[in-house]
């Protein structure tokens, strides 16, 4: 016969500690950073729109009533957010100029190109090194038709 002795409450480990109730608030409202919007009234009425039409509808029509909900949320929620980041963007001002990389793309031209063109010259002599600094101005000259290409 198996063993049904009762088992210890939590498998074992030691009781969680009671909760503590804080009196009042702990933060005001907005303290913690800015509060999400509440649901919008058309939002909720869309809500119980839907429900009534289940109701009405049956369970047949769940999934066509669901996923239109969904696609109206989905414009709210998408209305939101760009109304939010345009606020954001509005709030940080200008961008500072960007850093041109030219110098340290041409810097890096040559730390690479001289090691390279040891090996290629050292391998495949002047078709080698001929090869490596082609390779050398082609990346030189995609970066500088991109930066132009930018502006």
């Amino acid at each position: 016969m198996p063993d049904t002795a009762p088992q210890p409450p939590y498998g074992g480990y030691p009781a969680p500690p009671p909760y503590a109730t804080v009196p009042g608030p702990i933060a005001s409202p907005g303290a913690l950073g800015p509060q999400p919007p509440r649901t919008s009234p058309s939002t909720r009425e869309d809500l119980r729109a839907v429900i009534a039409a289940r109701r009405d509808l049956g369970p047949d029509y769940e999934d066509a009533l669901v996923d239109s909900f969904l696609d109206k949320l989905d414009v709210e929620i998408a209305a939101r957010v760009r109304g939010e980041v345009a606020a954001h963007l509005q709030q940080q001002g200008p961008r500072p100029p960007r850093k041109d990389a030219a110098v340290a793309v041409a810097l890096g031209s040559l730390g690479i190109g001289v090691p390279l063109t040891a090996i290629a010259a050292g391998t495949a002599h002047g078709a080698g090194m001929l090869l490596a600094w082609c390779g050398i101005v082609g990346v030189n000259l995609a970066y500088a038709l991109s930066r132009r290409n930018s502006r």
